[in-house]
């Protein structure tokens, strides 16, 4: 014999009062396929969600109701795309879509100016949205496994920008925008067709310390040749250092001579 339906309601009435008095919603692993309509119940009480791991495949319009949720974590779903009203979440600081069938992002992604962290890797992205540049309180970016042949030119316009992955995509060149990021310091594109990168980015991105390029067509003699270079490695030399001296253990690739290539 199973619960009677009033312990049932009990249980939910106690989840829903809790959920709502912490703000926190996380139903991961809860073999969900479809979005929990308790959950667009709480409206404004909501702050952060997570979703993680279940088989959902459609979000709802209705989640623009969560005005004051500033975490959505949806990773390890089948979501093959998501709700064009996304961008009146405007509390949203960190949104995790990484492991879902997303094929692309809607224009209204750049109305969340207040997102520091955007995680969508291992989807089937062929491009990014040209408003992903109004993201200019955005301080990670991951896309990496997705069908990315090319980076927007706004890229350049997210000035806050300082964790760059791009890794396992279709990347043959990146916009010469990527200069602007002064406050960039790690840009990882490993395994895409890559030959050259803007003649400026070492020169122009000052505080770039990471520049991750294996399984790329590009050779160690034009990396180095370019301008800024001795400059790049003296900041990736200090970096290592500094992490020795306060005994944080690194692969021996972190000790490679010049980028990581």
């Amino acid at each position: 014999m199973g619960c009677c339906p009033s312990q049932d309601a009990d249980s939910k009435a106690s989840r829903t009062t809790r959920w709502r008095s912490t703000g926190i919603v996380a139903l991961r692993d809860a073999k969900l396929k479809t979005f929990p309509n308790e959950v667009l119940d709480l409206d404004k009480s909501v702050r952060t969600l997570d979703l993680t791991h279940n088989k959902l495949v459609d979000i709802p319009m209705e989640i623009s109701k969560l005005l004051n949720m500033q975490r959505l974590v949806l990773a390890d779903n089948h979501i093959e795309q998501l709700p064009v009203n996304l961008g009146k979440l405007q509390s949203l600081k960190v949104m995790i879509l990484d492991g879902n069938q997303i094929t692309s992002l809607p224009d209204e992604l750049g109305q969340l100016v207040r997102l520091e962290r955007l995680s969508i890797s291992g989807n089937m992205l062929t491009s990014l949205p040209d408003t992903i540049g109004s993201l200019r309180n955005l301080s990670l970016l991951n896309v990496s496994n997705n069908k990315l042949k090319t980076l927007p030119e706004s890229i350049g316009s997210c000035f806050s920008l300082e964790e760059l992955q791009a890794n396992d995509n279709l990347i043959e060149e990146l916009p010469g925008s990527v200069c602007n990021l002064v406050h960039l310091k790690s840009l990882s594109l490993n395994n895409n067709n890559v030959s050259q990168i803007p003649s400026n980015l070492l020169k122009d991105c000052k505080a770039l310390q990471n520049l991750s390029l294996h399984e790329n067509p590009i050779s160690m003699d034009q990396f180095q040749q370019m301008e800024g270079f001795l400059d790049f490695e003296a900041r990736r030399k200090r970096k290592f250092d500094k992490q020795i001296d306060s005994n944080v253990m690194i692969s021996s690739k972190g000790l490679d001579e010049g980028v990581d290539l």
